[in-house]
C-alpha cells in the first residue's frame, strides 16, 4: 500500500500541522506507529467537507486502523461504514463510499472533525490533550459561515462544544437526540457515538441513528 496523506494546504488555525508536537503522549504514539505502520498516514487528521457548509459533526478522535490510518475522518473503520451510509441517505454525501480516501466520495453541506485530531492510545485522550486541540475546533466553527447545526458524536465530543462556546455543561446535558438552542441560530445536536461497540450492545441502532439526521434536516431545510 503506498504512503497517502491528506495534509492540510498551507497555515490554517482550524487544522494542526503534520509534526503537532502540542500533546507529547499523542506525539509519542505517532513516532510508535510510524514505525510499526509506515504506510499509514500516523499524523494530525484534517477536517473533510464543504467549506461552506451548514452541519458540523464533531466526532471523538481517529481511530489507529480509520482515520489514523486513510488520512480522512471516519475513513477505514466500521463508524465511518454507519456515517457516511446515513449521509448519503439524507443528502450529505454523494458517490459511493470505500473505505478510502481515493474512493471519489463527496460531502455536501457538511464537514467532519473531530475533538482530538490525533489518535490516542486506546482511543482515550485524557483531559489536557482535548484541551490542547480545542483552539483548532473554535477555529473550524468560526471558519464556517453558513452554519446552523453542530452534531456531537458521544459525550466527550458534545462537551467539547459546549467548552468551545464557552457555555455552561450544566445548562447543556447530554442525550441522544437531544436539540440544545446555542443561540444566534445555532443548534447543537448530540448522537451516541457510532462506534461498533455501541451497535453491537443495541445502545444506537441504525434506525436511532438516522432518527437524529430527521432532527437535523428540521433544522437545515
Amino acid at each position: 500500500m503506498a504512503k497517502s496523506r491528506l495534509q492540510p494546504q498551507g497555515k490554517s488555525p482550524a487544522e494542526p500541522s503534520y509534526d503537532c508536537d502540542l500533546c507529547p503522549r499523542l506525539a509519542a504514539f505517532h513516532e510508535e506507529n510510524r514505525q510499526k505502520f509506515p504506510a499509514y498516514h500516523n499524523g494530525p487528521v484534517a477536517s473533510f467537507g464543504d467549506t461552506d457548509a451548514r452541519l458540523l459533526i464533531v466526532g471523538l478522535a481517529p481511530g489507529l486502523h480509520g482515520a489514523n490510518q486513510t488520512s480522512r475522518p471516519f475513513t477505514g473503520d466500521y463508524a465511518g461504514d454507519l456515517l457516511y451510509e446515513t449521509l448519503g441517505k439524507f443528502g450529505f454525501a454523494a458517490g459511493t463510499y470505500q473505505a478510502r480516501i481515493d474512493d471519489g466520495l463527496a460531502v455536501t453541506d457538511c464537514m467532519i472533525t473531530n475533538a482530538v485530531r490525533c489518535v490516542p492510545p486506546q482511543n482515550k485522550p485524557v483531559g489536557s490533550e482535548i484541551a490542547n486541540c480545542r483552539p483548532f475546533l473554535v477555529a473550524r466553527i468560526k471558519s464556517l459561515k453558513k452554519l446552523k447545526v453542530i452534531m456531537a458524536l458521544g459525550r466527550i465530543a458534545h462537551e467539547s462544544v459546549i467548552k468551545t462556546l464557552e457555555l455552561r455543561q450544566k445548562d447543556f446535558p447530554f442525550a441522544h437526540n437531544r436539540l440544545h438552542d446555542l443561540g444566534e441560530g445555532l443548534t447543537l445536536i448530540d448522537s451516541y457515538h457510532c462506534s461498533r461497540y455501541n451497535t453491537n450492545t443495541g445502545r444506537l441502532t441504525p434506525e436511532m441513528f438516522e432518527d437524529v439526521f430527521r432532527s437535523i434536516r428540521d433544522q437545515i431545510t
